[in-house]
């Protein structure tokens, strides 16, 4: 039984490869349309349900419902699948279950611990301890609700939230995460919108002569202040030191080796 596991699972691996290098560029599209298959399939003779799609002329199935169906482990460990051929099937709903969805409308993220975070390189991030998140000697009690309008936001620049981003970097020092927080970029253009409606010099014949972006300019990454915890005081003095610039805004959420550490504010004026 073990030496089929194996087998099947090489076999596989064998068809997701031939299927990604074979065939010509124009019918790439067509090769990986999937559709459900009604193909029956057999173990030792009894027939089993299992869930299979055919993409290019091939049936594929999850390789976690093989080793159920053969006996043999696959998990997950957060960077890469493993195969233990040696070991019993053993069911991971419950970690399944872990994998969260990141806002993409500027909502709150509360993040917890066990949390798996899907990262732009394709891996899962596990959210080990957040404390420092939910009660700091900075920011007590996590993210505040969003600044009222004082002035008339409708006369900015509709700035588009930008796409969450998830970046991910691991060396000898450790295992670090970036999260894009829209929720408190948002808190940023608010801020400067409120502090701009104050500031007298920064309007013209009922129109702001300020706007502000989103997103920091990579090219500029030198001239952009960062600090924590979050000071309104940062952004207010900015802007009535130059009323009439661009602004650029960003907040990340940083974790090291799994540890929730801060948010990082992210402001350019140019």
């Amino acid at each position: 039984m073990k030496n089929r596991g194996k087998n099947i699972a090489l076999i596989a691996a064998g068809i997701v490869l031939g299927t990604a290098v074979s065939g010509p560029a124009a019918s790439a599209t067509e090769m990986l349309a999937a559709q459900r298959s009604t193909q029956p399939i057999y173990v030792d003779g009894q027939q089993v349900q299992m869930e299979a799609y055919a993409i290019g002329g091939n049936n594929y199935v999850k390789l976690r419902d093989v080793g159920k169906a053969v006996g043999f482990n696959v998990s997950w460990d957060g960077s890469a699948v493993q195969i233990d051929s040696d070991a019993p099937y053993q069911e991971e709903a419950a970690q399944a279950g872990k994998i969260v969805s990141l806002p993409t409308d500027g909502s709150k993220f509360v993040p917890k611990a066990g949390d798996l975070i899907p990262c732009d390189d394709g891996t899962f991030y596990e959210v080990k301890d957040t404390l420092r998140w939910e009660n700091n000697i900075y920011a007590p009690g996590g993210l505040p609700e969003l600044p009222k309008p004082t002035c008339d936001w409708s006369a900015f620049n509709s700035a588009p939230l930008p796409k969450v981003e998830v970046k991910r970097y691991s060396d000898q020092y450790g295992d670090d995460l970036f999260v894009r927080n829209l929720y408190e970029t948002r808190r940023m253009q608010y801020t400067i919108y409120n502090a701009l409606g104050k500031e007298p010099t920064a309007w013209k014949n009922c129109k702001p002569l300020a706007t502000v972006e989103l997103t920091t300019p990579a090219e500029y990454e030198a001239y952009t202040a960062k600090f924590w915890p979050w000071r309104e005081s940062e952004l207010t003095d900015l802007v009535h030191s130059r009323p009439n610039s661009r602004y650029y805004v960003a907040a990340w959420d940083y974790y090291h080796n799994g540890i929730y550490q801060y948010c990082r504010y992210c402001v350019l004026s140019l």
